[in-house]
């Protein structure tokens, strides 16, 4: 019995190790959690796009919407461990949404990290209707409504949702929050005037800042972003020390064969070194990530400092999700 037992581990052992050698041997899918079109979706197809050289196979992407991104990261979490459906999030799916959704999953024991991908400073934008003109008039005018003003985000746990928490810690205004979808759903409400303000992500609102659709006071960054470098930092323009990234990354489901993670982490990193996605990236308002920190263990790493930076200021605020 136990050369029988042996023999069968043998077997399965054996037939991992060809698996992850023969790997990929069909098409790739990225789960992104948010909606097609919004600055997730947008970096997960640039770099799906050269992935696919390194890898020898198609990387598709399909997105996963609601409850915060969380039903999507549940998505692969529960796909086989066999690298073929990837886990693309960021500080809002794959660390916030631990301290406000009852999950089916752990964040951290259920996953295993691939790379960082470029981060993404968030950036104070208003409706043109807003008379303030600089950050210090856009706090003085938050303080004066008789009613919070309305602050749109892309649901509880987002990163705009994480970002207006810290700016009303930071501020001591408190905000009325209006969740969508989506951030591109409230940029659309924000240049169309039905919200006051969004704490959002450069790269989904930059354009419109360039188009004079909306005004923009400050990036929430100890440096100017290279693609908007009119934008002071918020260090420059009063609120000091209001500093936040909307970093990202991919994941694989826990028990992904190490080679076949590997891989993974080499292709991603090729196609952010890669010149033309380099300058794709960058015209978005994204940030590198250092490359001492683009291992898989570094992800990991990251991902648990930034659960303990984050959840007891989420809890702190009693976010109740519908």
């Amino acid at each position: 019995m136990r050369k029988l037992v042996l023999a069968v581990l043998a077997m399965l052992s054996f037939t991992g190790s060809v698996s992850a050698e023969t790997w990929p041997a069909h098409p790739i899918t990225i789960v992104v959690p948010f909606a097609a079109g919004g600055p997730s979706d947008a970096m997960a197809r640039i770099l799906a796009e050269r992935m696919k050289r390194s890898l020898g196979e198609v990387v598709l992407i399909e997105n996963v919407t609601g409850a915060g991104g969380s039903l999507g990261v549940g998505r692969a979490v529960r796909a086989a461990p066999d690298g073929y459906t990837v886990s693309f999030g960021h500080l809002g799916t794959h660390v916030a949404n631990g301290a406000i959704y009852k999950l089916g999953y752990d964040l951290v024991d259920d996953l295993e990290p691939v790379v960082l991908l470029p981060s993404n400073p968030m950036i104070i934008v208003s409706k043109n209707a807003v008379p303030a003109k600089s950050l210090k008039e856009l706090l003085e005018w938050l303080k004066s409504r008789p009613a919070p003003p309305t602050a749109g985000t892309a649901g509880a746990g987002s990163g705009s949702h994480i970002a207006g928490l810290y700016f009303e810690n930071v501020s001591g205004i408190k905000l009325q929050y209006v969740p969508y979808r989506g951030t591109g759903p409230a940029l659309n409400d924000l240049v169309a005037g039905q919200i006051d303000i969004i704490v959002d992500q450069t790269s989904n609102s930059i354009n419109q800042v360039r188009a004079g659709n909306i005004r923009a006071y400050a990036v929430t960054d100890s440096k100017r972003v290279a693609n908007a470098p009119e934008v002071p930092t918020v260090d420059e323009a009063g609120l000091p020390g209001f500093h936040m990234t909307l970093w990202s990354g991919l994941w694989v489901p826990k028990g992904t064969p190490k080679e076949i993670v590997d891989r993974l982490n080499v292709a991603a990193i090729q196609a952010m070194n890669d010149p033309a996605v380099k300058k794709q990236l960058e015209n978005l308002g994204l940030q590198m990530p250092p490359k001492d920190q683009l291992k898989p263990d570094a992800l990991g790493a990251w991902q648990k400092a930034e659960i303990a930076k984050w959840w007891p200021m989420i809890k702190a605020a009693n976010v109740k999700v519908d």
